[in-house]
């Protein structure tokens, strides 16, 4: 540590209180002008650092309940978007998932500097190996207190302040240019891909997909019938992974007897069918390309098979272009599921000829391939910038911090 910095417990030079919730909550919630700022997890989500309105209100009647912050205070969250520290902007009442942390008499940071501090791998890190809970972390007053942290003299903190701001503006800008690179990457091809299936050609066809072939679903397996090893079972989840190219994370089975049950009297997937999620994350497809032997989850997913007039990957860019507008319609609106009746009335333009929807499928891949290779070049970015703040931070409270 640099000559001249203190090392002191964070409850030592900061009082550290919890938030608490009137119950029960509705019976507090207001919408007059004169209620007291109901300060949530959603109102600090809009803002990186500081906390100026809030959404909801609650009556005076329930100030007793909760606990009052003010202008100039610092909250941190407590779980959920764990260890997040903003500054208020505003007066207000916080929840139990919330921390309030004061500066006690003297004030020993700069105010900008406690919030650097605050966001810093040295103190998160502290956070992380002594917060309770493997699914979902949470902090205490105990805890926090427990931190230490670094106290440079008040000229060392306001030096510090001025560089982070001046690296972290630029790092910004750069990040603010390489997200909006990475979405004009993914525009560009659903664009060019929805024009491919709009506009068509004079001399295509157009059809129901219930007219070109058949959209069902599977027999519904029940957990009891999983079983430690045999036929492979797939359900949404598993189905995005192999349609990214990614190995499953966690394999289910069903027993081979119950497979040949079912491939017996209803059939199962074979080449050239299509599988796509249509609840929750839609259009998410997997082509069925070998005849390894697997089963899926019914409900979640739909089954397109005997499509003989189309090429398999024909259909699955002419699905994809579905999802993109139906996503596109969805702004303000909940689509949660692509039922099969929808599915059934959905109108395709198709070349007559394989060889004609094959060769637009060649172009579609080439710039498809394209497109993934810019969106891992500008998400590379984006990642390499978030980890250059964390390096800079993480220098920033070690006394490493020169220029």
């Amino acid at each position: 540590m640099k000559q001249g910095w203190q090392i002191k417990k964070l409850g030592e030079v900061l009082s550290i209180e919890r938030g608490g919730s009137p119950r029960p909550i509705e019976k507090y919630m207001t919408n007059s002008s004169d209620g007291i700022n109901w300060i949530k997890i959603s109102d600090a989500t809009a803002s990186d650092k500081y906390i100026y309105q809030t959404k909801e209100k609650i009556t005076k009647d329930g100030l007793h309940k909760t606990r009052v912050v003010n202008e100039g205070d610092f909250i941190l969250s407590n779980s959920m978007s764990f260890g997040r520290p903003y500054i208020m902007k505003t007066t207000g009442c916080i929840h139990d998932g919330w921390l309030v942390l004061k500066q006690k008499g003297k004030k020993i940071f700069e105010t900008e500097f406690l919030y650097y501090l605050l966001s810093s791998p040295f103190v998160f890190q502290q956070f992380n190996s002594k917060a309770t809970g493997s699914t979902v972390r949470n902090l205490n007053i105990a805890l926090v207190s427990s931190v230490d942290v670094p106290i440079p003299p008040v000229s060392e903190q306001q030096r510090i302040v001025a560089i982070l701001e001046e690296a972290f503006a630029a790092i910004d800008k750069a990040k603010a240019n390489a997200e909006q690179n990475l979405k004009n990457a993914k525009e560009l091809f659903e664009s060019y891909l929805q024009g491919v299936f709009e506009n068509g050609d004079v001399n295509w066809e157009t059809k129901c997909l219930d007219e070109l072939g058949t959209i069902t679903s599977s027999k519904r397996i029940y957990k009891s019938e999983y079983v430690n090893g045999g036929v492979p079972f797939y359900r949404t989840k598993e189905i995005k992974e192999l349609s990214n190219g990614k190995n499953i994370t966690l394999e289910l089975f069903i027993s081979r007897d119950r497979y040949n049950e079912i491939k017996k009297s209803f059939g199962v997937p074979q080449i050239n069918d299509l599988l796509m999620s249509a609840v929750g994350t839609i259009g998410e497809i997997m082509v069925i390309e070998n005849n390894d032997e697997f089963y899926f989850k019914d409900g979640n997913i739909v089954w397109f098979k005997g499509f003989k007039s189309l090429d398999t990957n024909y259909l699955k860019f002419a699905l994809t272009a579905f999802v993109e507008k139906i996503k596109s319609l969805a702004i303000g609106a909940a689509y949660s599921a692509l039922t099969i009746e929808k599915l059934n009335k959905y109108k395709i333009s198709f070349p007559k000829t394989l060889k004609q929807q094959q060769t637009i499928v060649q172009k579609l891949n080439a710039l498809s391939t394209e497109t993934k290779k810019l969106e891992i070049l500008y998400q590379q970015k984006i990642n390499d910038l978030d980890e250059l703040k964390k390096s800079i931070l993480a220098k920033a409270f070690s006394g490493e911090l020169k220029t």
